[in-house]
């Protein structure tokens, strides 16, 4: 399972405008006009298809930029650092380490910039930087090269909040849930693409010798080939924005109401950080961002080598086919989940009903891993069996906890006062998001490192934190607001 919204990611909703703005995602929208409310039924707002394919595919191109250096950022490290084996595991996860936190720093800028310029703008502007970033980071030939070319990608986090912005003022109340299992659908392709990408150019003189043996530039510069690829990917991203996607900042003229009826309702651009925070029922939803986020990248960070350690250390002892295999399996599953029951399921029981739904699951799902360890360690033939039958299946509907990251990107849009708030809330979400990314991956790997060397609990004490985790957002889960109620009493309060 992968945090494709990390992912450890990524686009959100109205930032900060001094203008009135058209709420989109509302199930109605007040219009101020010769100080009469009009309400305009938007619900039955048919999705621009075209539009939201030509944001998923930009979203596309964030997580194959993050991840195509995955394969051999530690050989690019050893090789340009000159370092021992015992180091590079540091160094590498340094990089990507300040990467998150350059992000995170960055993302309520970006928010207000789109707030202020228009999305589109910032959207390219951003999907600019972060494929000039990206193609550069292939020709770093030192530690402090890689270190700053990353964080100079990191720097255009634009593209994460835009996106999500603009696919929230697409979409509706009806339309919303599938227009973001699109959204996440594309970060799984994303997440698969990237790698292999990354894996299949890498070295192309030494992979390829026929073609590339003798080619000077890929024997002194190895990692460039799949970055300037990448590159030149997210320049057609570029391309196809700014041609194709249309503004979704809509401005109204102002008000023309006295002074007095002005005055008694608060403009979007007056709202501060300080004040989106304590609106009721933004903590609750942010806090819940984060915590599904960080159960999401811990999960991702011990999986790979989870599968990999020897069976009597705790772990799977998977080939590299049969973790191929899985991994494949776990996407295939992630995507059935996302495009096809996330959609009626959250029609059916709402936004809420989803996310409870996964907060039950995650316990029992983390809770399999180790039980199935164990059948691979009593070592007949029955259980081994046992194992792959069960393990398989145990997958393909562990995944359905993946809706849950869709579901509280809908929470968050439900949760915005008005949509000039939806764009900062979704910024401080990602701010949130990238502080996580910054240290879980490190901290529950080696965790788990940590449980599988002292044998505490048969190797399995991180999945008995990771079950804890997880019982903590099944309680969370139950208190989060009531969308529909909260609705109801802004547009009372509008009548005003």
């Amino acid at each position: 399972m992968r945090a494709s919204g990390d992912d450890g990611m990524s686009e959100q909703t109205p930032l900060l405008v001094a203008e009135d703005i058209a709420a989109v995602n509302e199930a109605a929208t007040e219009q101020i006009q010769n100080g009469n409310v009009e309400i305009a039924n938007v619900d039955d707002k048919p999705l621009p298809v075209w539009q939201i394919a030509a944001l998923c595919y930009a979203r596309w191109v964030e997580p194959v930029a993050f991840f195509s250096i995955i394969p051999y950022i530690n050989y690019m490290a050893q090789e340009n650092g000159h370092l021992d084996d015992a180091d590079v595991g540091f160094y590498s996860g340094l990089i990507e380490s300040l990467f998150s936190l350059t992000q995170m720093c960055v993302m309520i800028i970006w928010g207000k910039a789109a707030d202020r310029l228009g999305r589109k703008p910032v959207l390219v502007f951003s999907l600019v930087g972060v494929s000039f970033a990206t193609a550069l980071f292939g020709l770093a030939q030192t530690i402090w090269q890689m270190v700053f070319f990353r964080c100079l990608a990191g720097v255009f986090a634009g593209t994460i909040v835009t996106i999500r912005t603009m696919i929230s003022e697409h979409s509706t109340s009806k339309t919303q849930a599938r227009a973001f299992s699109w959204f996440a659908f594309s970060g799984n392709l994303g997440l698969l693409f990237g790698p292999l990408i990354g894996g299949a150019l890498a070295d192309p003189a030494r992979q390829y010798p026929g073609l590339f043996g003798n080619v000077r530039f890929f024997l002194d510069y190895p990692y460039a080939l799949p970055s300037l690829v990448v590159g030149v990917i997210g320049l057609s991203a570029v391309f196809v924005t700014a041609v194709w996607t249309e503004e979704t900042l809509v401005r109204h003229p102002a008000s023309t109401t006295s002074g007095a009826e002005e005055s008694a309702a608060p403009k979007p651009d007056e709202y501060s950080t300080w004040d989106l925070i304590n609106i009721p029922g933004v903590p609750i939803v942010l806090y819940t961002y984060g915590h599904i986020m960080l159960l999401a990248y811990a999960y991702t960070a011990i999986v790979p080598v989870f599968w990999f350690t020897k069976v009597r250390l705790g772990g799977f002892e998977f080939t590299s086919l049969q973790m191929a295999v899985m991994m494949g399996l776990n996407g295939a599953s992630q995507a059935v989940w996302v495009l096809l029951v996330l959609p009626p399921l959250q029609r059916r029981v709402g936004t809420n009903g989803v996310l409870r739904a996964c907060a039950l699951a995650y316990p029992f799902f983390f809770a399999l891993s180790p039980l199935l360890a164990l059948l691979l360690r009593a070592g007949t033939e029955a259980s081994i069996a046992a194992f792959w039958v069960a393990a398989p299946l145990a997958l393909c509907l562990g995944c359905g906890i993946s809706m849950s990251f869709t579901a509280i990107q809908l929470a968050l849009n439900d949760v915005s006062p008005s949509p000039a708030t939806l764009g900062m809330l979704n910024a401080l979400a990602l701010s949130i998001v990238s502080g996580v990314r910054a240290f879980s991956p490190a901290l529950f790997a080696g965790l788990f490192a940590v449980g599988a060397r002292t044998q505490w609990l048969w190797g399995y004490a991180i999945w008995v934190l990771l079950v804890v985790l997880a019982l903590g957002f099944t309680v969370v889960s139950r208190y989060m607001p009531d969308y529909d109620e909260m609705r109801r009493e802004r547009e009372r309060a509008g009548r005003l």
